[in-house]
């Protein structure tokens, strides 16, 4: 993997953290919305990789290497956001997440995981195989703990 450049990782980083200020402007609880920008931030790292397997973008080994960065940095955030049982409205989070934590933090952890032991992701094929890796963990968290809407 080559060396990114500060302010291009700066950017890849920080731009998925900006949606969530206009997408959840109906959030109250500033826990909540803490919470909802880092899964916003997942879910753009998740796109990235996604938009680059369906060919909607080219293939960009540095970019995967960001997008894989930011789930994995993200995604070690999540068990402490959301140890308090803080609700709002508009979150999507289900109160099962505060009856079964452990089982909350295990399949975080499993995320993390999954978005280490991709290693380096070189080529399209491995590119495939990341996102089955790492989307399973997500769906399995979503499963039992997301509201489906």
């Amino acid at each position: 993997m080559t060396f990114l450049k500060p302010a291009f990782l700066a950017l890849t980083i920080s731009a998925p953290l900006a949606a969530p200020l206009f997408a959840h402007s109906d959030v109250k609880n500033p826990v909540v919305m803490e919470r909802m920008k880092i899964m916003e931030a997942i879910r753009g790292g998740m796109k990235t990789l996604g938009d680059m397997a369906k060919g909607k973008t080219p293939f960009d080994a540095d970019k995967a290497a960001a997008a894989l960065a930011i789930i994995g940095t993200n995604g070690e955030l999540v068990p402490e956001k959301f140890k308090a049982k803080e609700m709002d409205p508009a979150s999507e989070a289900l109160p099962a997440i505060w009856d079964n934590f452990e089982d909350f933090v295990e399949k975080t952890e499993d995320m993390v995981m999954a978005t280490k032991s991709v290693g380096t992701i070189s080529d399209k094929a491995a590119l495939g195989a990341a996102l089955g890796q790492i989307g399973g963990t997500c769906k399995a968290c979503h499963r039992d703990y997301r509201e489906k809407k």
